[in-house]
């Protein structure tokens, strides 16, 4: 599981954290997973930082987890914990993006600022995984600069880089959400997030109108990043929610059957987002296409793993 061996060899997770899934430690290598452990803890001319140089081996070697290569080797089975929260990583930004999401969805007509931002409110805002995700893989791919440029230009050109890579965040939660309320229309469903859903507060030729209006808001925020590459995988997205949510609502009897039409409808209505999104971020960070296509795999295979409905 690539996101469980990305995140649990860098710090331990409780148990009882993240969605109550029990995260394993793998000995298989995972090329994401070495990068980002080598773009944490070494120089940026370091040739270890290079995806094609990271190896299982390496990793083995760091002296700080030496202990847990000892605890592995006799524990095989055994599951690491320890009282760290990767949320808790990014709750300064996490809080910074609720707040910007809020202001993002005010609209003109009173009705549609209330039903825009019903589910962007305090106390209903969902688990945020998304936007967690995110935010982790721009830290474990931004590269620093080499050397400090004047007049604190290399500290301007870092912060930018984080607020382009925040407002992917938002754009991701956008759809997000958008594709909620369109959903929920569709299931006739009576709740969301442990509160009535907005179709049936609303009724649902509102509920439609808001998404729409989540998704217009999104696009308006997604221009203004200024990269033709990123719109095109954020835009496909959208096409993604649309093709999966048809597929779901004309599954034949023989397809209920087929494990390969599930994974690729799950992929379109679940995993294309949080898996682009990633893409996008690594493309941001000036990556190479190479890190791009892992980071995107890392998405998919995060959510296509363990079939959650992270909403």
């Amino acid at each position: 599981m690539l996101f469980s061996r990305a995140f649990s060899r860098v710090f331990r997770i409780p148990r009882n954290n993240l969605f109550g899934c029990r995260w394993l430690i793998s000995n298989r290598p995972d090329p994401l997973s070495d990068f980002i452990l080598s773009s944490a803890s070494h120089s940026p001319g370091d040739p270890a930082r290079k995806v094609s140089g990271c190896r299982e081996a390496y990793f083995w070697s760091l002296p700080a987890l030496h202990g847990i290569r000892h605890q592995i080797h006799h524990q095989s089975s055994s599951i690491i914990e320890e009282q760290l929260d990767p949320f808790s990583l990014v709750a300064d930004e996490l809080s910074l993006i609720a707040n910007k999401l809020r202001s993002m969805v005010i609209a003109e007509v009173p009705k549609l600022a209330s039903a825009a931002e019903y589910f962007f409110k305090l106390g209903v805002e969902g688990k945020r995984f998304r936007p967690t995700v995110l935010l982790l893989m721009a830290t474990a791919l931004n590269v620093r600069l080499p050397e400090p440029l004047s007049d604190g230009v290399g500290d301007a050109l870092t912060t930018e880089l984080r607020t382009r890579q925040q407002c992917i965040a938002e754009i991701t939660e956008m759809i997000h959400v958008a594709s909620l309320l369109h959903d929920d229309v569709l299931d006739d469903a009576d709740t969301r997030r442990g509160i009535s859903s907005l179709n049936a507060v609303m009724g649902n030729k509102l509920a439609v109108l808001a998404g729409d209006f989540l998704l217009s808001r999104a696009c308006v925020a997604l221009a203004s990043l200024k990269n033709t590459e990123v719109v095109s995988l954020l835009a496909t997205v959208v096409e993604h929610l649309v093709t999966g949510e048809t597929m779901q609502m004309t599954t034949t009897s023989a397809q209920r059957c087929s494990l390969e039409y599930y994974m690729q409808k799950t992929y379109y209505k679940t995993a294309s987002l949080i898996s682009n999104s990633c893409k996008a971020i690594a493309l941001l960070a000036g990556q190479t296409s190479e890190v791009a296509m892992l980071a995107f795999e890392y998405g998919k295979n995060l959510v296509c793993t363990f079939l959650e409905d992270f909403g």
